[in-house]
């Protein structure tokens, strides 16, 4: 099969990355909450007579208030924003169904990625010693496929990978062809929606024959310095470094100051360029920002002096007087150099596992094998998963680096089992935290298994 070739703002977009820090915008949430909007504004004409309450969908703005969403793009523009998001954050079927609008994906996409490409058209025309950009923004929906809603059922998901690719194949499709530069798949929470998107963005480049620009940016979501779905920054960064993004980073939940050991780590382990764009401080109590456009851009002109930055801006309660600063104290200095990684195997549970050359042996638990161990396999058939976990539980905490899962028996429905028991591991944090094998003879099962 011919490899993609790279989009027209491929090379640009790297060749500036190395040259300086690029700015990205700001808060758009906060923005469109200053216009103070009601349920008509929301609706316009189009939606005036629909069934239900939509105020709060920020998305359908794009079409029913669109110069409202371009405005806010030219003002961050005007403020120094080098790259600007769309307003599709919600923009999936799967987060759209939340207000019956999930057949409106693909118009939110398309209008919303007009809008920007419109925004920077202008601009960059009055402006014309000014190269700026569209990133299409991919959030990370409003379901997760690694945890369960229900704490009663940790075995459920409320949606599944396959939904999650198709979702995002779909988004995607409307932001290319609304015309946008790059994408950013962003406030990532849980890697395995992450990885679907991933999954989901690969799969429109090779049916479209062009590779975009990928930027992918992760949330840490308080001092434990973990992802919401539980992993450590390194875990996430050896599960998604195999889709080789223009740029990895942080943002959302923390305030500047807080991110600072992750942002230290993230430039020190990723072999591409870093993004950084926090929260303006952290949420008072009646849920505003109160960070100062001089605060937040001193301490990222710190993160600029460590050589952390290539690409950074803001995200909630920031505006463009936040971005103006930041963009003014972060230009005098260099933009970081990626540094050279040494070749490893790099996997990861909830916690990252590296083999080196010199590592000692790594150890496999192959308890939870129905082919190697009788025990295992008579709990698994008898569907006895609690017992079955504190057999893989006993593997980690007798030292196993990595646990190797096997239920390739021939009484059982062996792609069911599979995803039953992963789904039970991943809700086991002292099991999930090593790597995972999956084993089997059989590719829909293998297939099956990596899904989850």
């Amino acid at each position: 099969m011919t490899k993609p070739k790279q989009n027209e703002s491929y090379a640009t977009l790297q060749k500036l990355l190395s040259e300086r820090i690029l700015i990205l915008d700001g808060a758009m949430g906060t923005m469109i909450q200053g216009y103070k909007l009601e349920e008509a504004d929301y609706r316009g004409e189009r939606f005036a007579n629909y069934d239900r309450d939509i105020k709060g969908n920020n998305d359908l703005l794009s079409i029913t208030q669109p110069q409202i969403i371009e405005e806010i793009h030219t003002q961050y523009l005007a403020a120094g924003a080098d790259i600007i998001e769309t307003n599709t954050f919600n923009s999936t079927s799967i987060s759209q169904a939340d207000y019956g609008m999930q057949d409106l994906t693909r118009d939110l996409n398309m209008e919303s990625a007009k809008v920007a490409r419109r925004a920077v058209d202008k601009f960059v025309a009055a402006n014309p010693d000014r190269k700026c950009f569209v990133a299409g923004a991919l959030g990370p929906t409003s379901r997760t496929a690694s945890m369960s809603p229900d704490v009663n059922n940790p075995g459920y998901r409320a949606v599944t990978f396959d939904d999650l690719v198709t979702a995002y194949m779909e988004q995607t499709e409307a932001l290319l062809d609304g015309g946008v530069d790059a994408l950013l798949l962003e406030t990532i929470f849980d890697t395995l929606n992450a990885k679907a998107a991933l999954f989901a963005v690969e799969n429109v480049f090779e049916n479209r024959g062009v590779r975009f620009p990928v930027m992918i940016s992760v949330t840490i979501t308080d001092a434990s310095g973990r992802t919401l779905s539980g992993q450590t920054l390194e875990a996430f960064w050896n599960s998604v470094s195999h889709s080789k993004p223009l740029s990895v980073g942080i943002n959302c939940a923390l305030g500047p100051k807080e991110m600072r050991p992750y942002m230290e780590e993230l430039s020190r382990i990723a072999n591409c360029y870093t993004s950084c764009y926090p929260n303006a401080g952290l949420p008072n109590a009646f849920g505003g920002y109160d960070e100062t456009p001089a605060q937040m851009a001193a301490v990222l002109e710190d993160f600029a002096k460590e050589g952390w930055l290539n690409l950074v801006g803001g995200c909630c309660g920031s505006k463009p007087e936040h971005i103006a600063a930041i963009a003014e104290a972060v230009k005098k200095f260099p933009a970081r150099v990626i540094p050279e990684i040494e070749p490893a195997t790099r996997l990861s549970g909830l916690e990252p596992l590296t083999i080196r050359d010199g590592s000692p042996f790594m150890l496999v638990g192959e308890r939870t094998n129905v082919t190697g161990s009788p025990k295992f396999s008579k709990l698994i058939i008898a569907e006895d998963y609690e017992a079955a976990l504190a057999v893989a539980r006993q593997q980690v905490e007798s030292g196993a680096n990595i646990l190797d899962i096997n239920v390739d028996e021939g009484m059982l429905d062996s792609e069911a089992v599979m995803v039953k028991f992963l789904h039970l591991v991943v809700s086991e944090p002292e099991i999930s935290k090593v790597p995972i094998m999956i084993d089997s003879s059989k590719w829909s099962v293998l297939e099956a298994g990596l899904k989850c």
